[in-house]
């Protein structure tokens, strides 16, 4: 993935060709980062699992060794239709784009599942640690929410019929695909845009450990970020957090409305994330460390009989 990433990129630069107004390796480049961090973040994930047992390590070798390999065909179909100059999603006007689109289908089925088959794991597993424990469990979940909106965007939007129309699926909602989008991520600047969703809630698999690792940093600094209990409770009110923002740019793109033009619920409801978020992170903090037992000496003992 790394390795398309970088072609991608390189496309970018070598090749001027436009597709519905947008760099034609545009799409292979944003795909192959963010497979290549999908993908590493599960490798982290998986290391972490105290596999005990040939039958554990067996299956997570094998539900890593899918997602690894269901991420490189997915790469493999996009390039080679940017290549050929053509739409890779929601591409019916030929046979070969229709076979090509299809295999795109079953191989993100397959990666969907093979990641449900991880969360299963991490949720199995005792890591010794409960705040990384719960925060790569919840990062999963929210990834799997997540990539669930493929298979939303995968079905026929308003006039589209299989086995008749050219393009079937769609990732705006209330406006026509490849209309106005934002810079960098495309995303429609007129109406709802399903990728949103996508995008966030696969990206809870970086963005939650990112956050544990900084609070693991910032511990030694801070007392209280030293208490394991303060570190998970943190976690969970993050991943909470995280969870409520992916269901509001959901509703959002649902409604057909786009991410910068947010209406007065919109924007209440973000409010609202925001101060129970605080509140949650202050009740945290507020929770005192565990005691510390002081050492106790043989003198000590003696005195004590």
């Amino acid at each position: 993935m790394a390795v398309t990433a970088v072609a991608a990129a390189a496309g970018l630069v070598l090749d001027d060709r436009l597709l519905s107004g947008v760099p034609i390796w545009s799409k292979p480049f944003k795909f192959g980062v963010s497979f290549a961090a999908y993908c590493l973040s599960f490798a982290w994930m998986l290391s972490l699992l105290p596999h005990r047992g040939r039958a554990g390590r067996r299956a997570a070798y094998g539900a890593g060794t899918v997602v690894a390999l269901a991420c490189v065909v997915e790469m493999v179909l996009i390039a080679g239709q940017a290549v050929r100059g053509e739409r890779s999603h929601f591409n019916y006007e030929t046979p070969f784009d229709t076979a090509v689109y299809n295999a795109m289908g079953a191989t993100a089925a397959v990666l969907w599942f093979a990641t449900l088959a991880i969360a299963v794991l991490l949720f199995r597993a005792r890591l010794a640690d409960r705040a990384t424990a719960w925060t790569i469990r919840l990062g999963t979940v929210l990834a799997l929410i997540g990539a669930a909106f493929g298979f939303v965007m995968a079905q026929p939007a308003p006039g589209q019929r299989r086995g008749v129309s050219d393009t079937v699926g769609a990732h705006s909602v209330g406006v026509q695909d490849g209309g106005a989008g934002m810079a960098l991520t495309g995303w429609s600047t007129t109406g709802g845009d399903l990728r949103i969703p996508h995008f966030v809630g696969m990206h809870a698999l970086q963005v939650l450990p990112l956050l544990l690792l900084v609070l693991v940093a910032l511990a030694p600094r801070f007392r209280r970020l030293g208490d394991a209990r303060v570190r998970l409770r943190l976690m969970l009110v993050a991943s909470g957090a995280y969870a409520a923002v992916l269901a509001l740019v959901s509703v959002q793109a649902v409604r057909g409305q786009p991410l910068l033009g947010p209406d007065a619920a919109t924007l209440g409801a973000a409010a609202a994330v925001v101060v129970l978020t605080a509140a949650g992170v202050l009740a945290s903090l507020r929770t005192a460390p565990a005691p510390t037992a002081s050492p106790t000496t043989a003198k000590d003992r003696e005195s004590a009989r």
